[in-house]
């Protein structure tokens, strides 16, 4: 939690007391009041922005761990991500502490469900490739195929993928690898336009 940092937008009173309260002697307490400036160091990681009820006209929901206070008991925003809380006023400290470290590790399942693959980004808990802003949902044996690419840095034969992805013996007469490549790879192009995705040669596949 030490390399952690809460951050307070547009609020110094706020900012001034947690600093000054033992509980969060373990984070680094930082205080914002632009906006831009807060959300772009945020979206770098390891941040919890706390916003007020006063700043939610200018502020969104956002990929970073993020608390909205509210003096209201209605949630200010229904579609709130998995990396958003909100916390009615008056609130005590404990319950805030309690909500920073249930994002910390809400942030921390999230990050290790990412898989980083030739410019794009797989996220293992929705099943979907992004890239670009797009995102395409994926079938759970589309997502370990791909893992399966992230973890050889050489082509992998149809074998390979049989044992690991569909659990299938080496002597198995089956056309499923090349089905199931030929499909991802039309959805691939369709998506992102991408017509050299999944290629190969006389070794197997690879990204």
């Amino acid at each position: 939690m030490s390399n952690f940092t809460i951050s307070v937008f547009n609020n110094k009173i706020f900012f001034q007391i947690i600093k000054e309260i033992k509980l969060f002697s373990k984070f680094r307490i930082k205080h914002y009041e632009d906006l831009d400036l807060c959300t772009q160091d945020a979206e770098k990681g390891n941040q919890v922005v706390v916003f007020f009820d006063n700043s939610l006209n200018k502020s969104k929901t956002n990929n970073f761990p993020s608390i909205i206070v509210t003096e209201s008991s209605k949630l200010i925003n229904k579609s709130f991500g998995i990396l958003q809380e909100q916390l009615k006023m008056p609130f005590s400290i404990l319950d805030f502490k309690k909500k920073i470290i249930s994002l910390i590790a809400k942030n921390e399942f999230k990050k290790n469900s990412l898989i980083r693959l030739s410019g794009y980004i797989i996220d293992k808990n929705e099943r979907k490739i992004k890239k670009n802003n797009l995102e395409l949902q994926l079938s759970e044996k589309e997502v370990n195929f791909l893992i399966l690419f992230s973890k050889n840095k050489d082509p992998i034969n149809r074998n390979l993928v049989l044992k690991n992805v569909w659990k299938y013996s080496e002597d198995s007469e089956t056309h499923t690898v090349e089905t199931h490549i030929h499909r991802l790879r039309k959805k691939i192009l369709d998506k992102f336009g991408d017509n050299d995705f999944i290629k190969n040669n006389n070794m197997g596949y690879y990204i």
